[in-house]
């Protein structure tokens, strides 16, 4: 290799560093949901970043998954990243498009979901979920939010739930929820009332900081990878409880200028969901 050589290529690190800086906080989150996708076969898209991840993977880790969308939608390959998950270009081409009545009770609570994309306000230890109120008093809530929607079917019939949370914070990340709105296989078992969801639950946790998993119904999450650039010890002061961090700790790998590429150019280049 010739000096010259070995300039160009530092120059080229350089660029790719900068480049992997300007990374936004939707890319990161969508990327890293992307690859946790690999080997994965059903999904259940909830909307926003989890639409645009499931579009990622098809075009990258996951080429033949199947997407599972709330409003009925199954089997969809769309010509576009759609903008909702009502959206009509999603029905051309899709393996079946159902009543929501149907969607519930053959396929989630039939149990052929592989993973379910959720979000939530707040989320314990277990993987328990609140996304119904943020504060103690039900009638007067500091924050009213969306509720349940198919959260709570999601958590019970899918095999594994993925977390996406844009904000990693002591206030999102909590020791006791203000509300449970999906409860954990964990939870649901110490209540010993009703039915307990038949799958692992939360599986993994996606942030800005690193990535949570969690194997065993019955375990905490776990502290498994901090993206380039976050300090371990940040992430545990900006969790609510006393965080695990696995021995063999590691750091993700940073978005590649490819994916990069196809969600800037291919698959949202309005920023529908990249905003």
């Amino acid at each position: 290799m010739t000096a010259i050589t070995r300039a160009e290529h530092h120059d080229v690190a350089i660029t790719e560093a900068e480049r992997t800086d300007m990374v936004t906080n939707s890319e990161l989150l969508t990327i890293h949901s992307a690859r946790a996708l690999a080997a994965r076969r059903v999904v259940f898209a909830g909307h926003g970043l989890p639409t645009l991840a499931v579009s990622l993977a098809q075009n990258t880790v996951a080429p033949e998954i199947e997407i599972v969308y709330e409003s009925g939608v199954t089997g969809a390959r769309p010509p576009a990243l759609p903008r909702s998950i009502s959206d009509s270009i999603l029905v051309p081409g899709a393996a079946s498009v159902m009543p929501m009545t149907h969607l519930f009770a053959y396929v989630l609570q039939g149990q052929r979901i592989d993973v379910g994309f959720l979000g939530a306000a707040q989320v314990d230890k277990y993987g328990s979920l609140n996304s119904t109120l943020i504060g103690s008093d039900w009638q007067n809530p500091d924050s009213r939010l969306p509720g349940s929607g198919g959260a709570i079917e999601v958590m019970a019939g899918a095999a594994e739930v993925f977390l996406v949370m844009r904000r990693h914070t002591p206030s999102t990340f909590v020791e006791t929820l203000d509300f449970v709105t999906s409860p954990s296989p964990h939870q649901a078992k110490a209540t010993e009332a009703g039915m307990p969801p038949a799958g692992a639950g939360v599986t993994h946790v996606i942030t800005d900081l690193g990535i949570m998993t969690r194997t065993d119904p019955n375990e905490e999450l776990t502290l498994t990878s901090v993206h380039p650039g976050i300090d371990v010890a940040e992430v545990v002061a900006r969790t609510g409880w006393s965080l695990k961090v696995a021995a063999d700790l590691k750091t993700t790998e940073p978005p590649s200028q490819e994916e990069l590429r196809l969600l800037r150019e291919d698959l949202d280049p309005n920023r529908i969901y990249l905003r």
